[in-house]
């Protein structure tokens, strides 16, 4: 570097290149600039220069700088590698490995520019390639203990572990005996432990065991030793050692839930399995029992036989498990039994315990059996646990009945009011939902996880300018929104992000859908630090784990949601597009010429005062001083807070298309996934794409009301179209014209037969006499009087539920909804779309949509009388922090989404 400047000069440049790496960057502005006024021309120190300006947040000065050094010196390796580097600050990682791959053309040999080259290439998942630069930098510095394990790494994530061993076994034939030293005790015991369990996973498990009991004494983490080797033990069916291993590992940690499963399979018990033997309950009763003497204050030891036991024995252990957690006061209780309600018989069974606990408790003060007397907290513990299970089977009034008479009787304590609020939003009263969730925030400000719940519940009421004064009370001050955004707060970005959609507000929908897309780029982005990190630290299980992990990162739930959410926005964007600058223009011209010029002032004005403002706002999120570095950290100001610019895309069809593949590749297996992308395709006249989103939801589920819609949609639209023409066009209709057969649902038959068949076979349900009833209007407009009695001719059948108290309605309030929006919209008979709400009022007396009578939106709803007392005067439902305004002065909520949003 800098060989063709004179040695006061070359000196000089050392100094810009010791000033990068140290961030003083304008001590190395200073030595570029003293060389450049000398040698205006030098390509290596402007390129340096550009890379410093860089770092200081002067993009387009660096860009400049670096392009004419590398023009005036294209043969050297350092302007190249500058000029990788500059790419990798933007995140271009194929442009940077094109400048590394040119930079080694001129030095083959440059370990720094391998080493870089290596990093974007694992980044990229380049495996190939990432194995090739490895081993040459192997190859040139054998000595390093890094270059060893980088190689070896390299071919395990390219899927050959057995090299991987080997690798690693070379390494440590070129070691001393007595190593490793202290200071690298901890490193050497991880990568001996990372070795062996590659062996474990080519199935070299002899071999592994044997390795591991030989290594153990320069095995640093004794758990993972133990742990390993249990594994071992068991897959090699040493059962006796493994169950001697495994009771060591409970005497550690009589609480781990996976050491259990592993015993079991010690004692020859299966432990993966939902269903056991009688013979097989006897001997797990047996092993818990004698596991319950010896660790009696575990909790797992106690819980874990309430899966397997039934009937008298489940009750017994079962009443055993909950008596000491009611007395004590333990809120998540019911969480914690939840899943025994998908076993059949167990609901009822802890129902008719609670009852009885109740009663008892009620009548002597404490538990059957016993002469000692329970606090009184105990019984609103039993009220509690009795709110959440009602609740869970849909029986809302006597879930509220237990909640209210638990805060009857203590009004103090803040779950009570959590819980209400959660029965009512089920119920379907979003709004006295979060005035209740207000209510529990109030009685503890400082409690962060309250303050959350308070949020959802009012995002859920679309109260989203309420939610966000509550969100940010527990946020830095300053530019608190961006706090927001920058501590990654996804749940909250998509449950407004779903508020503004349900109110038609696409452009701060969108926004928040693609900030939650960002996150998700960001996360992708921050494991690029970890490849050189885990590589010296040696962490090489977590660090392979990191890498599947990352190359599974799309299939999450929250980006499926963000992306879903981007695609809908997208889709109603097409299908309603805001007013185009043409019309615009149009109406303009029709102006007179005072007024033109009149709108033109107005507009400048309007435009400078917005960048003075943004200006002002920049400089104060700005450091007041700036550090020796140089460089100003400076948070940029959101200039388009309400999404207007994204509305203003060219092809919103495009922009859905990014997201869709994103999601027909992480999440192939979801039948949303499929429905948007029959949505997208058919609008963009994609053919066979749309067919492949119809086969691919019949695979998933052909009975689904949403699957037999796209399905009759996709033939009615194709019948409609003209004959094809161009030889493109007769391929896909040839194409199509032999798969028809091969769907089940429509060999032989017409699509209207179709339909009968579908109805035919699910005539006890709403949601798929809905979905026929759409599609015979679809087909056939003159027949809405029969689709829309079709309709109204579903019962609302009496269902009998493994603990509930009493039967239960089998319609659920969303499908209600969805229906009543299909006959007011898709069928246009406002009549029977208003006979409908008023039937389904009776059934969801709770629901604000439906005007129940017990609902906030009822005039005389035992709410709405509370917030006539608090207008007068009279304590009730605090609105404290919210400046006196009602809580829900929102009214009627906007309808949720259903499968009729998105129609051709």
């Amino acid at each position: 570097m800098g060989a063709s400047l004179p040695p006061k000069e070359a000196n000089l440049f050392k100094v810009i290149a010791k000033s990068y790496e140290t961030k003083q960057y304008k001590k190395g502005l200073k030595a570029a600039d003293s060389i450049l006024k000398k040698f205006p021309d030098h390509g290596e120190t402007l390129s340096m220069k550009g890379l410093t300006l860089n770092c200081m947040d002067r993009k387009a000065e660096a860009y400049e700088l670096v392009r004419l050094g590398l023009k005036n010196d294209l043969k050297s390796h350092v302007c190249w590698h500058v000029y990788g580097l500059l790419y990798r600050s933007d995140r271009d990682y194929r442009e940077a490995i094109k400048c590394y791959r040119n930079a080694l053309k001129i030095d083959p040999d440059n370990i720094e520019i391998l080493r870089d080259l290596s990093l974007l290439q694992v980044q990229m998942r380049d495996l190939t390639g990432f194995v090739e630069t490895r081993q040459q930098l192997l190859t040139l510095k054998p000595n390093h203990r890094m270059n060893w394990i980088g190689f070896a790494v390299a071919h395990h994530i390219n899927l050959n572990a057995s090299k991987t061993i080997d690798i690693l076994e070379a390494y440590e034939g070129t070691l001393e005996d007595d190593y490793p030293p202290d200071n690298e005790r901890c490193e050497h015991g991880e990568m001996l432990l990372y070795k062996i369990s590659l062996m474990e996973e080519c199935g070299l498990l002899e071999r592994a065991l044997e390795e591991l009991h030989k290594k153990e004494s320069k095995i640093v983490d004794k758990l993972a030793y133990k742990e390993l080797e249990v594994s071992l033990l068991v897959k090699l069916g040493h059962l006796e050692e493994g169950e001697q291993l495994c009771r060591m590992l409970l005497a550690m940690n009589p609480d781990n839930y996976r050491y259990y499963q592993i015993l079991q399979k010690c004692v020859g018990l299966p432990s993966d399995t939902p269903q056991y033997s009688p013979d097989e309950i006897i001997r797990l009763e047996a092993l818990y029992k004698s596991l319950g003497k010896k660790y009696i204050q575990s909790s797992a030891v106690k819980r874990i036989p309430l899966d397997f036991l039934s009937d008298d024995k489940f009750q017994k252990a079962a009443d055993d498990y909950i008596r000491p957690l009611l007395t004590k006061g333990v809120p998540s209780l019911f969480s914690d039994l939840c899943p025994l309600y998908d076993h059949p018989g167990k609901a009822d069974i802890l129902e008719h315990l609670i009852l009885g606990l109740e009663h008892s408790i009620r009548t002597t003060g404490g538990y059957a059996g016993r002469m000692e007397k329970e606090p009184p907290s105990t019984l609103l513990w039993t009220l509690f646990y009795l709110a959440q299970h009602y609740e869970r089977h849909g029986q809302y009034d006597t879930a509220l009945a237990k909640i209210d008479e638990a805060i009857k009787h203590t009004p103090t304590v803040i779950d009570l009011y959590s819980v209400k609020a959660r029965i009512l939003k089920h119920a379907g009263d979003f709004v006295a939902a979060a005035a209740l969730a207000d209510e529990a925030r109030c009685m503890d400000l400082a409690d962060r996880y309250i303050n959350s719940e308070c949020v959802k519940r009012m995002l859920q009421a679309d109260q989203v300018a309420l939610a966000e004064k509550i969100a940010v009370l527990f946020t830095k001050d300053g530019d608190q929104h961006n706090n927001l955004h920058d501590m990654q707060c996804m749940w909250y970005e998509l449950a407004s992000g779903e508020s503004y959609f349900r109110q038609g507000d696409l452009g701060r929908a969108l926004k928040k859908f693609l900030a939650v897309e960002k996150h998700y780029a960001d996360i992708t982005e921050d494991q690029f630090d970890f490849h050189s990190y885990c590589l010296r630290k040696m962490t090489l299980r977590t660090y392979v784990e990191m890498l599947k992990f990352q190359d599974q990162l799309h299939s999450h739930d929250y980006f499926h949601k963000a992306a879903s959410g981007a695609i809908r926005c997208y889709i109603k964007l097409y299908s309603s597009p805001p007013k185009l600058a043409a019309d615009e223009d149009d109406e303009r011209s029709k102006l007179l010429p005072s007024q033109k010029k009149k709108m033109r002032q107005k507009q400048r004005k309007a435009e400078a005062r917005a960048k003075k403002v943004a200006e002002v706002k920049n400089e104060e999120l700005s450091f007041s001083g700036v550090p020796k570095s140089g460089k100003r950290h400076v948070k940029q100001v959101d200039l388009d807070p309400n999404g207007e610019k994204l509305l203003k895309v060219e092809d919103p069809l495009l922009e859905a298309t990014k997201y869709l593949k994103l999601l027909q590749k992480h999440s192939p297996d979801s039948l949303e996934t499929h429905l948007l992308s029959f949505e997208l395709n058919m609008r963009k006249k994609k053919i066979l794409l749309a067919f492949q989103a119809v086969k691919q939801l019949l695979r998933l589920n052909a009975e689904n009301p949403n699957s037999h819609c796209c399905l009759i949609r996709f033939f009615h639209k194709l019948g409609d179209m003209p004959a094809p023409v161009s030889e493109t066009e007769k391929l896909i209709w040839a194409v199509l014209e032999a798969e028809r057969p091969t769907l089940s649902q429509l060999h032989g038959k017409s699509i209207l037969e179709a339909n009968s068949l579908f109805l035919k076979k699910h005539e006890g349900s709403l949601m798929h006499r809905a979905a026929a009833a759409d599609m015979l209007y679809s087909l056939d407009s003159s027949r809405r009087a029969e689709a829309v009695k079709l309709i109204e001719d579903s019962s609302n059948n009496v269902v009998s539920i493994d603990g509930a108290l009493g039967p239960v309605n089998e319609w659920k309030l969303k499908d209600c909804i969805a229906v009543h929006r299909l006959l007011g919209t898709t069928l246009s008979d406002h009549d029977a779309a208003l006979r409908w709400k008023e039937r389904c009022a009776q059934y969801f007396p709770y629901s604000t949509y439906f005007e129940g009578r017990h609902s906030s939106a009822s005039p005389n709803s035992a709410y709405n009388l509370i917030r006539t007392d608090t207008e007068n005067g009279d304590t009730a439902l605090s609105d404290a922090g919210h400046g006196g305004e009602p809580i829900w002065s929102n009214g009627k909520l906007e309808e949720p989404e259903t499968f009729k949003d998105l129609v051709i």
